[in-house]
């Protein structure tokens, strides 16, 4: 590897004339990268070497230096041979840049950073890659490229400060080169960018060689027998607030490591759990069957190690930890899951590595989430963890169907009804013990739900502020089932257009007397009439009693609009059959005849989503029908909890089309 030289050097001066005017900065927060799951190939952005050491910013003015971590802890005496460099430099300037400790191969070694006492410990250097201010000039709205031309220009000079290169070599040669290195990986920048604080930005990317990662420690073991002072950390990270367990550390330490990490934890013990749940340290595995008994000792998570890893697997659990080192330049509470963007989504697929060497499983079908056997499960779900409890509690008594059997048709059909429920507030309808036990609705989750939900707020009647549950994605259905809500009741509108409602609905509604035959004979004349329309309709079974009839509108039209247009049209259906329909509201007026409901259309009412489970006797699902399903013998329950994914994954998304464009209601309203 060579590095590029097609930079021209550029003198202090410029930095006077480009740069802003602007007083001497005494802090100045890191910009972060963002890490991508795949290297890429793009004109335009340059590749340095991710240093595995301490990110730390130099701030010297008039003769007056900090040395400052990223979470400004100062470095000033702990790294005294890197302080003393800089300091005797004559310049005011501000550097951003890594601590790192070379082996003998000049390769970093965190572990020994993370023990660096003296130099006899080590050789200390300072990678410096930007600089953002020199002089009373503010270079941070430079273009990077700019900013590393007055780097090379006015770097200090002393052995220990170095500049941190980039490499004229493709990025693919360059990320396997710094994997047999035993580097953690690459650092990919836009030439372009400019100098944001505190922003994880998009145009400085990461692209790891070598899995590594931050963990907060919860607690640690002693194994039954053991001679060691602790025989495995217990390790976690935060998501909003909260600290999720991601495994064990039983390796990587020596006898004086150990000594050390005791000390600190020692001060630190307490008597209750940190993490989220409590994690199973004696849990068997293929590789240990039958493991020893182990004591647990729980301590406050103020203490951040880096650890190396194989994998994490989709319960959010790392695969063979081994201990790298203590950090002493991050607080815990800064410590979350680190997951990969998409290289696609940051730079575009046609710029990716190609892989020539392996192919991805297509069209694999989603199996079960939950394994049969556990009571209770944590699974990674679009990077939350959600414990999954009560596995085995039977929801549906008759059947046997439990609380894992709903959990995993969720997650099984997931992606076909979250467009039904994405950004759609929703009314809980909870069963915690099942459809026999007692049941309640839950509207408000102010301070009852995990950050990562999302909320939309509004106020009652008697003027207090609440929150709405709002489903994003598949980890938020799951969070909802796993309440105990085993049907999904969406708004017919999205938060983003709240008075505009995506559909109208007709909602053909039985009484014990008619029956579900009635039904089906009156979804044959709402199809007559909205034939008659030139209006398209799409049925589902209610997975109650009746059927639901479907009509897109594209969030074009109000809720009132939308309900007069039902009105009129369940007025045709019941001068059409009036001997058994009725568009009556109240229910001693409609004679127990059917009831045609247009009423649902209207602002805040939910009802059954198209495949959702509805919590009655046979686990039916509300399913979207082809017109030619709606004859006699159709039943309710021939859509159930057992068949309906098979269905849906051979049928596809029958109701995509009420998601599309919508029908022209201004030039269907002439025709009545």
């Amino acid at each position: 590897m060579s590095p590029k030289s097609t930079i021209k050097s550029r003198p202090v001066a410029a930095a006077k004339i480009a740069g802003r005017r602007s007083a001497f900065p005494r802090y100045i927060e890191p910009m972060l990268a963002t890490l991508i799951d795949k290297p890429f190939e793009q004109e335009g952005w340059i590749y340095e070497i991710k240093w595995d050491g301490y990110r730390a910013l130099s701030f010297l003015n008039k003769g007056e230096l900090d040395l400052l971590s990223r979470n400004n802890k100062s470095f000033n005496e702990k790294f005294y041979p890197i302080y003393n460099a800089i300091k005797k430099s004559k310049m005011n300037v501000v550097l951003d840049g890594e601590i790192v400790v070379l082996n003998e191969k000049g390769i970093s070694d965190f572990g020994s950073l993370q023990n660096w006492r003296s130099e006899a410990d080590g050789d200390l250097i300072y990678y410096v890659f930007d600089i953002l201010w020199l002089e009373g000039y503010d270079l941070m709205h430079l273009p990077l490229s700019e900013r590393r031309e007055i780097l090379k220009k006015n770097l200090p000079q002393n052995p220990v400060i170095r500049l941190s290169e980039s490499f004229d070599i493709s990025v693919k040669e360059f990320l396997s080169v710094t994997h047999n290195m035993g580097l953690e990986g690459i650092m990919a920048k836009k030439e372009s960018s400019e100098y944001f604080p505190g922003t994880r930005s998009k145009e400085w990317l990461k692209i790891k060689a070598n899995k590594r990662h931050e963990v907060v420690i919860g607690g640690f073991t002693e194994n039954e027998g053991t001679s060691k002072l602790f025989s495995s950390l217990l390790v976690g990270v935060y998501e909003k607030g909260q600290l999720n367990y991601v495994g064990k550390i039983g390796t990587g330490f020596n006898v004086k490591m150990q000594k050390e990490i005791l000390s600190k934890m020692k001060p630190l013990i307490i008597s209750k759990c940190p993490f989220t749940f409590e994690p199973d340290v004696e849990k068997p595995s293929r590789f240990r069957p039958n493991p020893p008994r182990s004591k647990v000792t729980w301590v406050k998570p103020k203490l951040v190690c880096e650890v190396s890893y194989t994998e994490i697997t989709r319960d959010g659990i790392m695969r063979h930890p081994s201990f790298e080192g203590m950090r002493i330049d991050k607080n815990a509470n800064e410590v979350h899951t680190e997951k990969a963007k998409s290289t696609k989504e940051i730079v575009g697929k046609e710029n990716e590595v190609e892989n020539k060497f392996t192919r991805p499983v297509t069209n694999k079908s989603k199996s079960t989430l939950l394994n049969p056997s556990e009571e209770s499960q944590v699974k990674n779900i679009n990077g939350h963890n959600i414990h999954f409890t009560n596995l085995s509690k039977v929801y549906w008594p008759k059947e046997k169907y439990t609380k894992r059997d709903m959990l995993n048709y969720y997650y099984q059909v997931a992606e076909y009804i979250l467009p039904y429920l994405k950004n759609r507030p929703q009314s809980l309808n909870r069963y915690p013990n099942g459809i026999n036990g007692k049941s309640f609705y839950q509207k408000d989750i102010t301070n009852k739900a995990p950050d990562w939900i999302k909320m939309e707020p509004y106020t009652t009647s008697e003027g207090v502020d609440k929150n709405f549950l709002v489903p994003t994605d598949e980890a938020s259905i799951l969070y909802m089932a796993n309440l105990g809500a085993i049907e999904m009741n969406p708004w017919n509108s999205t938060i983003d257009n709240e008075d505009y409602p995506d559909w109208c609905l007709i909602d053909l509604d039985p009484s014990e007397k008619t029956g579900f035959e009635k039904v089906i004979e009156a979804a044959k004349v709402t199809k007559e009439v909205l034939d008659h329309l030139g209006v398209a309709g799409y049925p589902k079974t209610s997975g109650s009693t009746g059927i639901h009839i479907y009509i897109p509108l594209g969030a074009k039209y109000t809720y009132d609009q939308c309900q007069l247009f039902a009105k009129l049209i369940a007025t045709q259906v019941n001068h059409i059959i009036p001997e058994f329909t009725s568009i009556e509201r109240l229910t001693k007026n409609r004679e127990q005849k059917l009831y045609v409901d247009y009423l649902q259309n209207r602002p805040k009412a939910t009802l059954a989503a198209p495949y959702s489970l509805r919590p009655k006797p046979g686990a039916p699902v509300s399913m979207p029908l082809h017109w030619e399903e709606v004859r006699k013998g159709l039943k309710i329950i021939d859509f159930n909890i057992s068949n309906a994914v098979s269905r849906i994954r051979k049928e596809g998304d029958l109701y995509k089309p009420v998601l599309g464009k919508g029908i022209d209601l201004e030039k269907i309203m002439k025709k009545f």
